[in-house]
């Protein structure tokens, strides 16, 4: 219960990935934590960027181990596992893909945009010691606009609807499967619906730190025509939308 799995889901992202795990190895304080980055059929060179970055990684921790021994300096074991997989394509067949792969009982999900907090890792450990067993942190952006800046606000509070993927998401394995992972049924809304079902039955805990994430979207589309149709999907859902009937209208006002 001391280590955590962080896991990643990835498709394209040459462009920020390596800068990713640059920043997230530096925001770990614990040790013996395993991340985990499940591609789902990248085409645009990120495996590649992943298997150099990941022997060069393994390289470095080895020589570190190597010149403790030689030293005669002890100290605990800083080794921390990345490992590269594929799976199926969709963000939660890929997610559950690495919880099944998986080896520590607390599983915390990151999205590839999304930067934790520095010692996040010791946050969450700290909760589950508490005995919470599933939770998030608050969330910022990383684009001052006044929409995101009411939205990322709304992130505080313990309610349902204030949840969503970006915030990322730990925990445990045990409840995880009690739930039976994310519906792969939904090829967007993975996150909420998980969520939502995660709140029927258990306390949900919001960190007060907050994860920065990625504004490219809201940038690239327009903010508010963006925030209007996802705000559009959540009273869709609501509504009884089907997980196809939102994939179709993500599809026609985001996605196209």
């Amino acid at each position: 219960m001391n280590s955590i799995s962080i896991i990643i889901p990835i498709l394209n992202e040459a462009d920020s990935i390596i800068p990713l795990l640059e920043t997230l190895l530096t925001r770990i304080k614990r040790t013996n934590h395993e991340i985990l980055l499940i591609d789902g059929g990248s085409s645009d060179g990120t495996v590649n960027l992943l298997n150099s970055f990941i022997s060069k990684h393994q390289a470095a921790q080895h020589f570190d181990k190597k010149r403790c021994i030689d030293s005669l300096f002890e100290t605990e074991n800083t080794t921390i596992q990345i490992q590269l997989f594929s799976s199926e394509k969709g963000r939660a067949k890929q997610l559950n893909f690495g919880a099944q792969k998986a080896s520590n009982e607390i599983l915390y999900f990151l999205h590839a945009d999304t930067i934790p907090p520095k010692y996040f890792d010791t946050y969450i450990l700290k909760e589950i010691t508490k005995g919470n067993k599933v939770g998030c942190f608050r969330m910022k952006f990383d684009y001052p606009h006044p929409v995101l800046l009411v939205s990322q606000f709304f992130t505080r509070f313990n309610v349902n609807w204030c949840r969503g993927g970006d915030q990322s998401l730990f925990i445990e394995k045990s409840f995880f499967d009690s739930l039976q992972g994310f519906n792969e049924d939904y090829i967007i809304y993975e996150d909420c619906e998980f969520i939502n079902r995660v709140y029927e039955k258990e306390t949900f805990t919001i960190i007060p730190k907050s994860v920065k994430t990625s504004a490219r979207k809201y940038r690239e589309r327009g903010t508010w025509k963006l925030q209007y149709h996802f705000a559009m999907i959540h009273i869709k859902k609501s509504k009884g939308a089907t997980p196809d009937e939102l994939y179709s209208y993500y599809q026609k006002h985001i996605a196209g």
